[in-house]
């Protein structure tokens, strides 16, 4: 019965997405538009590390005011 219903029902979906009204199709126009592409070179300094991820952990190594220890 639940199977019956179903496919009824799934019947009945399709049937009504069928029947709806086609929409007319809306022309748009189409304009062309030139296309400038500008080369810039840049010259920008790459600095080399000796060890691997050296800038990580420096950047990870960083101190704080609360880190250090204070005397008592």
């Amino acid at each position: 019965m639940k199977a019956i219903v179903t496919l009824l029902f799934i019947l009945f979906i399709g049937f009504a997405a069928q029947a709806q009204e086609n929409t007319a199709e809306v022309k748009v126009e189409t304009t062309k538009k030139e296309i400038v592409t500008e080369t810039s070179k840049e010259n920008s300094v790459a600095r080399l590390y000796r060890f691997k991820n050296s800038r990580i952990k420096k950047e990870l190594s960083f101190k704080t005011k609360r880190s250090t220890a204070k005397l008592a």
